[in-house]
């Protein structure tokens, strides 16, 4: 009997032994498990977004020879709890983690290559903006896009017992561009009096979230109307009073530094040029407000809404000496920027 005994509390000792004697996420036994944690806080809030923002997620995991082991997509409310970590099933070792959330359902966003577990390798993870072409093949897109988010990240997955978490950080790329134009003296303004586009070269996206040149593309604004707004006396030197403004909002794609996007907007009865402006160069305008030290990429990754509102003068062109971007009023000095 005390042999009996001594056999089981040896068993029991070598049992307790080969778990490291660590007891992980309450878990019973031995089993490996690991967990993938996504992040949006590359906002100007610095405040993890993730369960309030994102629709879908599309995971993929390569090998360090860069070959597809691994994909899985989830969606839906399961995606709104602050606790969601997608589960998966990988053998313990090193992988680049890709992230493209947003894609479900295609309307807007797509990968552009059949994807393959065991061929397709990550530089064949790109992913293209939908568009449209009018009858000259002018690529074009009025849509309000579905927002999209990309994060790509190296993990560890050890071979131990428990539950391990890692995490992929997201950046959001689609921004909305809402547009007021304002008369100096007044006078009502109507939006479908202008005509409003932004030409950016920036639908197709490579596995590292760069854009890869490919062709302009005009986005529209998916929705104009009329607003209203004040006109102060001490800083226009007019009677105050409520005018109507019109207002254009767009959605476009990713805005990076190596690009030149531009704003413009025409008077729809000659097709008169009202104004052009570098939209990238007027939304960086204001990021020193923000933070001096945050290079231009990160604030154009942090920043996804830009509020611009223009004045013009008497003869209907924009009065290029004040701008409002973002509730900062700018007064412009460099005539580069005009």
């Amino acid at each position: 009997m005390k042999k009996l005994l001594f056999l089981v509390i040896a068993l029991a000792g070598l049992m307790f032994t080969s778990c490291e004697n660590v007891i992980f996420d309450d878990e019973g036994d031995c089993s490996v498990n690991y967990r993938i944690k996504f992040r949006y806080d590359m906002n100007m809030k610095f405040a993890d977004a993730f369960s309030n923002s994102v629709s879908s997620v599309h995971l993929f995991a390569f090998d360090p020879s860069g070959i597809l082991v691994y994909h899985k997509t989830e969606a839906g409310d399961i995606l709104k709890d602050e606790n969601y970590a997608m589960d998966v099933d990988l053998e313990p070792g090193n992988y680049t983690l890709l992230a493209w959330c947003g894609l479900q359902g295609g309307d807007s966003f797509s990968l552009t290559n059949q994807i393959t577990v065991g061929s397709t390798t990550i530089e064949e993870l790109q992913c293209e903006m939908k568009k449209e072409y009018d009858d000259n093949n002018n690529a074009y897109s009025d849509d309000d896009l579905n927002s999209l988010f990309h994060g790509i990240q190296e993990v560890d997955l050890p071979n131990e017992p428990g539950t391990h978490t890692r995490t992929v950080y997201l950046i959001k790329n689609t921004n909305t561009v809402r547009v007021v134009l304002q008369h100096l003296s007044g006078v009502d303004i109507y939006p479908e009096d202008f005509i409003y586009e932004i030409t950016d070269d920036n639908t197709y996206m490579a596995h590292d979230n760069k854009i890869i040149p490919d062709e302009e593309v005009d986005y529209y604004p998916w929705i104009i109307s009329s607003g209203s707004a004040g006109i102060y006396a001490d800083i226009y030197g007019v009677k105050a009073t409520q005018v109507n403004v019109a207002v254009a909002e767009f959605t476009i794609n990713r805005l990076v530094v190596e690009n030149n996007p531009v704003l413009t907007i025409y008077n729809a009865k000659d097709n008169s040029r009202v104004l052009a402006i570098p939209l990238k160069d007027y939304a960086l305008l204001v990021k020193g407000n923000y933070n001096k030290k945050m290079d231009d990429q990160e604030y154009l990754d942090r920043q996804d809404e830009y509020n611009l509102t223009f004045f013009l003068d008497e003869h209907g062109l924009w009065s290029t000496s004040r701008i409002i971007i973002n509730s900062w009023h700018i007064v412009l000095q460099n005539p580069d920027l005009q």
